[in-house]
């Protein structure tokens, strides 16, 4: 295996950036609808379509999912992301003559103050960004800055994306993908104790809010959406273990996790559902110093 996030059965993901702007964008397309949920730990999230994943709501699966930077201007990558899939056939059916609606969650991080040309007005570049990731789909999983990690920063490190994966005994294939854009400083190893460094806040107070990791982790492992939930919960554990501090009041921390099993029926059994987020924490962990360069 390639040891990327792709390497998970059933997806395809693409990257695009804009280098004059410093920021980028992410794209996640299973090949059939999946399972999904989510997990926000940090203290300045900016989602979409969040609440859809609830296990008490309506919606089973979900057609595509999205990352970018550009704080909430990012957001519209969603939406661009959400045509594409329409226009593909891709979404709920509604009726005759009703366009497909797809289902298509996204976040965003903060990247607006990283030294790049923002000044473009009434048009953001995340809509291009995200039709050029969805042409991309497939073609290219690497890991540093590129995607929605391309203007990132992880504390005093420049940021960026990490993918990874592994294969369970069961044979079951597991993958994250990490935009780092910490707040905290990212640790090969186990973090220090003692005083926290905060860097990002010592340079300048401004820059202390352009932070956020956001990602996915992804498994051909059958999951009902509430142990897609418990899963995302888990894998946050893999944040703390790179980066300190972790889940800040300046960070939206959001990780996505998604099942591309073609029949959830009743789940994994517990002692896998354990497995799976176990091992789901060590590749985010291992993602974000992907990201940054330090594995």
């Amino acid at each position: 295996m390639n040891d990327c996030f792709s390497d998970v059965p059933g997806l395809r993901l693409g990257h695009a950036h804009d280098a004059r702007a410093r920021t980028g964008v992410t794209v996640i397309v299973p090949d059939a609808p999946v399972v999904m949920a989510v997990d926000v730990r940090g203290g300045g999230p900016g989602t979409r379509e969040t609440d859809a994943l609830d296990p008490a709501n309506l919606v089973e699966r979900v057609h595509g999912l999205c990352l970018a930077g550009g704080s909430v201007f990012g957001l519209a990558a969603a939406d661009e992301l959400a045509l594409l899939l329409s226009a593909a056939g891709m979404g709920l059916e509604m009726g005759p003559d009703v366009p497909a609606v797809p289902v298509v969650p996204g976040a965003i991080l903060f990247d607006l103050a990283n030294g790049g040309n923002k000044a473009w007005g009434m048009t953001p570049p995340y809509r291009r960004l995200a039709a050029e990731a969805f042409g991309a789909l497939g073609s290219d999983d690497r890991s540093g800055p590129v995607g929605a990690g391309h203007g990132a920063r992880a504390g005093s490190r420049a940021g960026g994306i990490g993918s990874v994966s592994a294969r369970m005994a069961s044979g079951h294939v597991i993958g994250a993908v990490i935009a780092a854009n910490s707040f905290g400083e990212v640790y090969a190893g186990a973090p220090p104790e003692g005083d926290v460094p905060m860097p990002k806040l010592d340079r300048l107070s401004s820059l202390s809010r352009q932070s956020t990791c956001i990602g996915a982790i992804a498994t051909d492992a059958p999951l009902t959406r509430a142990q897609a939930r418990r899963i995302a919960m888990m894998a946050h554990d893999g944040l703390a273990r790179a980066i300190r501090p972790i889940h800040t009041p300046f960070d939206g921390d959001c990780l996505f996790v998604l099942s591309t099993a073609a029949d959830t029926g009743a789940g994994a059994d517990p002692v896998m559902l354990t497995q799976i987020g176990t091992i789901a924490a060590d590749l985010v962990a291992r993602a974000v110093r992907r990201a940054v360069g330090l594995d």
